[in-house]
């Protein structure tokens, strides 16, 4: 059974940084694309990042660029997104995917 566990989210300030993981299993996770996605309240989900089965290629929205980051550690089965200068629309519950599967998410709450 796929299990994708995201973790790290919390309440931050405008300006400030969060570090997210996801735990993957139950399918062999280097040789999975992956992505990240979020979900703003009362708004449909967002393609966030993507990142290849090695780490080498890595795609960002629009919205994001310049200021998150996604990384993975094929050893420990684990999926980042280094969220850095964020801003109060930045604020959602952020998923990481695999294929067409999304786990449990983290919430990201940006406010002062």
């Amino acid at each position: 059974e796929v299990q994708l566990q995201a973790s790290g989210g919390g309440l931050v300030q405008p300006g400030g940084s969060l570090r997210l993981s996801c735990a993957a299993s139950g399918f062999t996770f280097s040789n999975a694309f992956m992505n990240w996605v979020r979900q703003a309240p009362g708004k449909e989900i967002e393609w966030v990042s993507s990142i290849n089965n090695d780490g080498s290629i890595t795609n960002y929205a629009d919205s994001v660029k310049g200021r998150f980051t996604i990384s993975r550690d094929n050893a420990k089965n684990t999926l980042y997104l280094q969220t850095n200068s964020l801003k109060p629309e930045d604020t959602a519950v952020y998923y990481c995917t695999h294929a067409s599967i999304r786990g449990q998410g983290t919430l990201v709450t940006v406010s002062s």
